[in-house]
Parts: structure tokens; C-alpha cells; sequence
């Protein structure tokens, strides 16, 4: 079957992305107003971009009941840093709850109950409960659109990286997959945990003869 994705409505066709690109990584991203008012929110329209400098991207979509820009995004427009907070099993419902659509200007680490904890390389701060955080300044912003479900993808070069301790084997520079737990998104209100894994070696090309 082949479909024209400009034949579907806006909701139709998120329903097909987020079923079909799965699992999603998750950006749990801390920012800062000019203010200095802290805002929280979980993206899963996030990846790594490259790793010379190593930068992250995320993507915030315009809201598509009210049709402004997430308060993120409009942090980064004044303050050009924010934190990629990773999420795991224990941080979960946190996460969760800090989804939650504030009023501008609350801020969703009270919400959830989470822990601003100061960053070492820029002024927004991490989650303390975030078991691995990346602070990032903006490389740039990439805006798609201004409508609805449209945004931005927002680069980020990676300044400094927190890692608990108690996930981290040093001597390796290596992360333990058992000990960080991490979660990944689905569609709708799905989530998954990574506890099913295999491994595949590269297959080196043919030699010539």
C-alpha cells in the first residue's frame, strides 16, 4: 500500500509518524526565560546530529490546539541554552507530569516535583533526578513552519555531560545499559523499556580477488 501523506489531516498523519518511527529517544528539556523563569517538557522528536562538536537536535512543534510556539522554544529564543535531560524507569512519571500544559510562566519543575540542579557550562539548570543530562547552546534553529504541527528543529552543541556515577564505568568510558534503564516512546500513551536486546556484528565487505 503506498499513501499520499498530503491526503490526510494533520491528525491522521502524526498518528502514522508516531507509529511508524518507534521508539523514539526522549528529550526531557530544561529552559530558561529571560526572566529566568525555568520551564520543563519532554520532546521525542530527538536525536543526535553529530558528534564533532557533538550536538543534539530536537523539534517543538507548534501546538496544534492553540496554535503557538511551545514555551520552550520561546526560551531559546531569549536565552539561547537549554538542558537534554535523559529519562529512565525511575524518572518516568516525572517525566510524565511535566507534560502537562502550564500556564506561561509556571514552571514545570515544581509541577513534577523535580530538582533544578545548577549545570556547570551554562545558566539553565538540569534535573538532579535526571540520571544523565547534556547542557547545550544553540547551534541553530531550523524553523519548518509557523502552522500548526509545524516548528522548528532546534541544534544543539553539547557543552558539558553529567552522567550518574553509579551508570558510568569510567575505565571503559562505557554507560550500563541494566543500570541507566532507559525508556523510549511510543505511539499514543505508549512507552517501552529497553530489557529485550540482541546483537549483530558489521559485516566487512567482500575482498577483492
Amino acid at each position: 500500500m503506498i499513501l499520499d501523506p498530503t491526503s490526510f489531516s494533520h491528525t491522521e498523519r502524526y498518528k502514522l509518524a508516531i507509529g511508524a518511527v518507534v521508539p523514539r529517544p526522549i528529550a526531557w528539556v530544561s529552559t530558561m526565560d529571560a526572566a529566568g523563569g525555568l520551564n520543563l517538557a519532554p520532546f521525542s522528536y530527538f536525536t543526535c546530529a553529530a558528534t564533532e562538536p557533538l550536538t543534539v537536535v530536537f523539534c517543538p512543534q507548534i501546538d496544534r490546539g492553540t496554535g503557538r510556539k511551545k514555551d520552550t522554544l520561546q526560551n531559546i529564543e531569549e536565552v539561547p541554552e537549554f538542558v537534554v535531560n535523559f529519562t529512565n524507569e525511575a524518572t518516568a512519571e516525572v517525566m510524565n507530569l511535566s507534560a502537562t500544559v502550564l500556564p506561561r510562566g509556571q514552571s514545570e519543575f515544581t509541577w513534577a516535583g523535580v530538582t533544578p540542579a545548577p549545570s556547570t557550562a551554562i545558566r539553565v539548570p538540569r534535573v538532579a533526578e535526571a540520571p544523565i543530562a547534556f547542557e547545550c547552546t544553540v547551534q541553530q534553529i531550523v524553523v519548518i513552519n509557523d502552522k500548526p504541527g509545524g516548528g522548528a528543529a532546534v541544534f544543539g552543541e553539547v557543552k558539558a555531560i553529567y552522567i550518574d556515577d553509579a551508570i558510568y564505568d569510567a575505565e571503559r568510558n562505557y554507560i550500563l545499559l541494566d543500570k541507566y534503564q532507559p525508556i523510549g516512546r511510543l505511539s499514543g500513551n505508549g512507552y517501552t523499556r529497553v530489557t529485550d536486546t540482541f546483537v549483530m556484528a558489521r559485516i566487512p565487505p567482500p575482498t577483492a580477488e
